[in-house]
């Protein structure tokens, strides 16, 4: 789907919807009191009546909009306007495109206001919208008969003329983190019988030469001369092969410093012989979204030509069950020596992340992020939309917050204080995998710790926003491709 800016009036804009956003106790002017007035004073008999109240994300559909060029109107709540962030813009602009998208062919133009609130620049509005367009109309629904959302024909957004050039770049970015977005969402919502480690390491593999960029696969041969030992084990119970993958984008200069990616793609997780219940297994297709989430920053990063240079690293193993799976007792060594002590195979994630980690430290990463869907205890803690965040070094963390908040996405630090690793004391490894009921998503970060040899580092549990349990009017159920905005702004600015 391409997107184009025009200058046009908004009551002149040629689509099957015109989608416009207002703000809650609207006070019609400028572009508003024109488009009013072209429609008879539609919109003001309908403030009157509060049918048009500008709640946040309220949809009041106008279907046979008479006055101007567009076929059918939708007018979308933008809330206060002394309260509007980039979430709330996003959950506003989402929902509308959301419901212009259920149908083929559709063509829609989204109206800009002038002004947005404080702090809001006009290319985060247009990237904004840009992501929306692209996200609304991908579901995860793409393997029915009949999926019930629809890429656009065409969409247009509408600015004014003085920021015309500035929007033409916002929406190109946009674009481009949009598409990305998708692609991580597609490879989460696949089923595990079509992506495993070897099928990721192949749409892996096309994504990087596609863009040209060098690609390295480690399979079981591979992994077994790198001693990782963690992420083997993890793997041992699954008739398919482990894979590492490696993406290497050099945009800056050779030596400039590099910034790591590690994601845990754990493709399928029963669990182990700690074997989850059904309810908790169903949506264990998911556990793969910090990989997914790598690969689709990587794309995004070589498409926008950043200056920088960026290594993506990502685990791929199924945590499954046979007479070969790994056991509760058992010792495993990483890659960097640590002996570990299994004492719950369902806290698989860490295990796998441990070598991976070792290996991006030891190929010369000088900052390092890893996302996983790694702790329920995070999610517990932080609830389902807020990202949680870890660090060992609080320049880089304040670095990546910064980045999160620029890009919209909603993440919070929790401490490390280094109490928290004498959870994880053993009395016949180095460490055991799990500190126990207290603490979970903090012993899980500071498990992950042991294995950056000292590099500064901050660990995204994503496990509560990477995956929607259910579809919400601004949301699709199903995977999210939540941080992929925060690792695109932060390379941006490294």
């Amino acid at each position: 789907m391409e997107i184009q800016i025009s200058t046009a009036d908004w009551n002149a804009a040629e689509a099957q919807w015109l989608i416009v956003a207002i703000p809650e106790e609207p006070q019609l002017s400028g572009r508003f009191e024109q488009l009013d007035s072209a429609m008879g004073g539609t919109l003001s008999r309908l403030i009157e009546m509060e049918d048009l109240t500008g709640k946040l994300a309220q949809l009041l559909p106008i279907r046979d909009a008479q006055g101007i060029a567009a076929t059918r109107l939708l007018v979308v709540g933008l809330g206060k306007s002394e309260e509007l962030t980039r979430p709330k813009l996003e959950k506003a602009l989402t929902a509308a495109a959301r419901k212009v998208a259920t149908k083929k062919d559709v063509t829609a133009a989204i109206a800009i206001p002038e002004s947005l609130g404080d702090g809001l620049t006009v290319a985060q509005t247009v990237e904004t919208a840009a992501i929306a367009l692209h996200v609304a109309s991908q579901g995860q629904d793409g393997l029915k008969s009949e999926p019930g959302r629809h890429p656009l024909a065409a969409a247009t957004i509408l600015v004014d003329a003085a920021d015309e050039a500035t929007a033409n770049e916002a929406a190109a970015r946009g674009t481009v983190l949009g598409e990305a977005i998708n692609l991580t969402r597609e490879l989460v919502n696949l089923p595990p019988q079509e992506i495993y480690p070897e099928s990721f390491a192949e749409r892996a593999e096309q994504v990087a030469s596609d863009l040209g960029l060098k690609c390295d696969v480690l399979g079981q041969a591979e992994l077994e001369a790198e001693k990782m030992g963690s992420l083997l084990a993890v793997n041992r119970g699954s008739s398919r092969e482990p894979r590492v993958v490696s993406i290497e984008y050099r945009g800056g200069a050779d030596d400039a410093p590099t910034l790591a990616l590690c994601g845990k793609g754990v493709t399928f997780d029963c669990g182990g012989l700690s074997l989850k219940t059904s309810d908790g297994m169903i949506t264990m297709k998911c556990d793969m979204a910090g990989a997914a989430t790598v690969l689709g920053a990587m794309s995004a990063i070589a498409r926008l030509k950043l200056p920088v240079n960026v290594t993506g690293y990502m685990g791929l193993v199924e945590n499954m069950i046979s007479g070969t799976s790994y056991k509760l007792g058992d010792i495993l060594t990483a890659r960097n020596g640590t002996t570990i002590e299994v004492q719950n195979t369902d806290a698989e994630g860490r295990l796998v992340l441990a070598d991976v980690l070792s290996f991006a430290a030891d190929h010369g990463a000088d900052r390092i992020i890893d996302l996983a869907t790694l702790t329920g205890a995070c999610v517990v803690a932080l609830g389902e939309d807020v990202t949680g965040v870890f660090s060992n070094d609080q320049s880089w963390c304040d670095d990546v917050l910064a980045a999160a908040k620029s890009a919209g996405e909603m993440a919070w630090q929790l401490p490390t204080f280094d109490f928290y690793a004498d959870l994880l004391k053993s009395d016949v490894a180095d460490c055991r995998n799990i500190g126990g009921r207290w603490g979970g998503a903090i012993s899980a970060a500071k498990f992950l710790e042991k294995f950056v040899d000292g590099t500064s580092w901050v660990h995204l549990d994503i496990a509560g926003p990477a995956f929607a349990s259910s579809n919400k009017p601004h949301r699709e159920g199903g995977a999210s491709g939540c941080m992929l905005r925060t690792l695109v702004e932060t390379a941006s600015n490294f």
